[in-house]
């Protein structure tokens, strides 16, 4: 399919709805998804049977967490800080995946829309130059759409992934502290009083 007709399939609607508005990193996490849906040669995990990890927090998270069913509510949606734009998918029973990383250069905005980035940033934009960067970001957008899937990406196959622990629900417990509940697992002891993390974390410093 062209940009065109990817935009104006659900799939992507899907994506924009959520994140709330098209853009080249959203287009970069449809990608990403397809990519390790195709390769996983599965559909949207209803459950837990898929696990997406992502070095990133940016704009693409929001439709890998669409296209697949991976969500932080399930424990399927992993995050591990590492700020690059790269995406893990495999399965939980079979533990082989896919690890799909954007290749070096192919997702760089070019110096105009750096400058009308930082503008808008600044609260210095023009109207005329807001519209401008929302041009720049729709052609990024269908060229990140259009590129093929070697030049955009690296890909590489993984074997005997360890799954994260399936989501559980936990009683909770009041901190001694705030007194508001915590799940049991993730109350600290400090100096003899079972704490929330926040409430440890300032009691710590």
């Amino acid at each position: 399919m062209n940009a065109k007709e990817i935009l104006a399939g659900q799939d992507f609607k899907k994506c924009a709805d959520f994140h709330g508005h098209v853009c080249p990193g959203l287009a970069i996490g449809y990608r990403a998804a397809k990519a390790g849906l195709d390769w996983l040669e599965t559909n949207r995990s209803i459950d837990e049977e898929i696990v997406a990890v992502a070095e990133n927090d940016a704009c693409a998270c929001d439709a890998v967490q669409v296209l697949t069913g991976c969500t932080f509510g399930k424990g399927n949606f992993l995050h591990k800080d590492y700020g690059k734009m790269a995406f893990t998918f495999f399965g939980r029973a079979s533990r082989k995946g896919i690890r799909v990383a954007l290749q070096p250069g192919a997702f760089a905005p070019n110096e105009r829309q750096l400058e009308l980035m930082g503008k808008i940033r600044n609260e210095q934009a023009t109207a005329a130059e807001q519209d401008e960067l929302r041009e720049l970001q729709h052609q990024r957008t269908c060229e990140l759409l259009e590129q093929p899937l070697g030049a955009l990406f690296t890909l590489e196959e993984l074997n005997d992934v360890e799954p994260p622990p399936k989501a559980t629900v936990l009683p909770s417990q009041p901190c001694a502290k705030c007194g508001e509940p915590t799940m049991g697992s993730k109350i600290r002891e400090l100096a003899g009083e079972k704490l929330c993390g926040a409430c440890a974390s300032e009691s710590a410093k």
